[in-house]
C-alpha cells in the first residue's frame, strides 16, 4: 500500500511546478501593461524643426533611450514621446552608437522613465513566441505577436527573424519575450519578400551600453576610422527606401489666387516588389537662399503596384508659387518651381497578400 502522505506530497509538488510555470510566462495583455510606459514614439526633425522622420524607442535607463541609428540619422533634433502620454521631451543628443548594427543610445532630456528589462539573446530558439511594440505609420501603442521564425548569420552577425509585423516607424521598437524582457530591436523588412521582418539581437546592445559617453549633438556624425558597412546594406535597406516622390509641376488646371490656395501634382514611384498604400509625405518648399519658407504635408491611400507610380495631387498657400517660381506675374508662371522642393517619405503600408 502507497503512504497516503506520499500523495499529498506528490500533489504538492506538482501544484509548485504548474505555479512556476504561470509565472514564468505572462499574459499578452500584461507584456503590453508593463512595456508600454517604457517604449517612446520618435519624431526626428531638421534643422528648420521639421519633420523628417518618425520611429520607435525604448528606455534601457531612466533618460536614454536605444532605437536604430537610420531613424536619427540625418537629424538635426527630435523629441521623444511615451505611448499614452502628451507630454513632449527633447533629445539630448546621442550617448553612445554602433554603426554596422544600425543601433543608437540617445540622451532625454528631463525624463525619469522605467527602463525595459534585457533579456539574453543567446537563448532565443526558432518557434518562440514574441512581441513587437511600437509605433508603425505614426500608430501609436501598436503590440503585434510573431514568433521567431530563424535565426540568420550574415558573415559573423546575427540577425533574428521575426513574423511579426514591422512598418515605417516600427524601426526602433522593443521585441520582447513571453517573459515580457527585450530579446531584439526591430530594424528592417526584407525587399521582395512576404512577412520577412528583422530584429536585431539585444546582446549587440548590451555590448553598447558599456561604452556611454557625454552626450553629442545628433548633428554630429561620429565617423570610424575604417569605414563600417551597416548590417541594412545586407537587408537590401530600411523599411521607407524604395519609394519615393519626383516630377513635382504646378497644377494649371487648379489655379485660384482668390481662395489663396495653388494645386500641384507629383509621382510616387514605388520600385519594391509588393504592392504599397497609405503613403504620407511631406513636401518642404525652399526660397532662393535655399531657406524653408512653408512645409505641407500630402497623402494617397490609394494602392500603388509593384515596380510602378502614381501621379498624385494637393495644394499649398498661393503666395508659395509666387515665391518659387521666376515670375511675377500669374500669367506667366512656369510649372516647375524655380527653388527647391524636397520630399520626405515619413510612412507607406506594404499591401498584405490575401492567403
Amino acid at each position: 500500500m502507497i503512504p497516503k502522505h506520499f500523495f499529498f506530497c506528490f500533489w504538492s509538488i506538482l501544484g509548485v511546478l504548474v505555479l512556476n510555470g504561470v509565472t514564468e510566462a505572462k499574459e499578452s495583455r500584461d507584456i503590453a501593461k508593463q512595456a508600454f510606459p517604457s517604449v517612446v514614439m520618435l519624431v526626428m526633425e531638421d534643422n528648420s524643426g521639421q519633420p523628417l522622420s518618425l520611429g520607435s524607442g525604448f528606455f534601457v535607463r531612466e533618460d536614454i533611450v536605444a532605437t536604430n541609428l537610420h531613424v536619427v540619422e540625418g537629424a538635426a533634433g527630435g523629441y521623444a514621446k511615451i505611448v499614452g502620454e502628451k507630454q513632449k521631451y527633447d533629445i539630448a543628443g546621442y550617448v553612445a552608437i554602433d554603426n554596422k548594427m544600425d543601433l543608437v543610445l540617445l540622451k532625454i532630456n528631463d525624463v525619469k522613465a522605467p527602463a525595459i528589462t534585457l533579456g539574453d539573446s543567446s537563448k532565443i530558439a526558432i518557434g518562440d513566441e514574441i512581441f513587437a511594440v511600437g509605433n508603425p505609420k505614426g500608430l501609436e501603442g501598436t503590440f503585434s505577436k510573431g514568433i521567431v521564425s530563424a535565426i540568420r548569420k550574415i558573415e559573423e552577425d546575427t540577425l533574428l527573424q521575426i513574423t511579426a509585423p514591422i512598418s515605417p516607424g516600427s524601426s526602433g521598437g522593443p521585441i520582447l519575450n513571453s517573459e515580457g524582457n527585450v530579446i531584439g530591436i526591430s530594424v528592417a523588412t526584407f525587399k521582395g519578400g512576404q512577412n520577412l521582418n528583422f530584429a536585431i539581437p539585444v546582446s549587440y546592445l548590451s555590448n553598447l551600453l558599456v561604452n556611454i559617453k557625454s552626450a553629442k549633438l545628433l548633428s554630429v556624425e561620429e565617423k570610424s576610422e575604417k569605414k563600417v558597412k551597416s548590417i541594412l546594406v545586407d537587408l537590401g535597406g530600411r523599411s521607407t527606401e524604395g519609394v519615393r516622390c519626383t516630377q513635382f509641376l504646378w497644377d494649371t488646371n487648379y489655379d485660384n489666387e482668390y481662395m489663396r490656395n495653388q494645386g500641384f501634382t507629383f509621382s510616387i514611384s514605388n520600385s519594391l516588389n509588393e504592392p504599397i498604400k497609405d503613403v504620407i509625405i511631406l513636401l518642404v518648399f525652399y526660397d532662393k537662399q535655399e531657406q524653408p519658407i512653408e512645409s505641407v504635408f500630402a497623402s494617397y491611400e490609394g494602392i500603388v503596384s509593384p515596380r510602378s507610380a502614381k501621379r498624385v495631387s494637393s495644394f499649398v498657400e498661393y503666395s508659395i508659387k509666387r515665391l518659387t517660381t521666376k515670375h511675377v506675374d500669374s500669367s506667366n508662371f512656369d510649372d516647375i518651381p524655380y527653388t527647391k522642393v524636397e520630399f520626405r517619405i515619413l510612412n507607406f503600408q506594404i499591401v498584405e497578400e490575401e492567403m
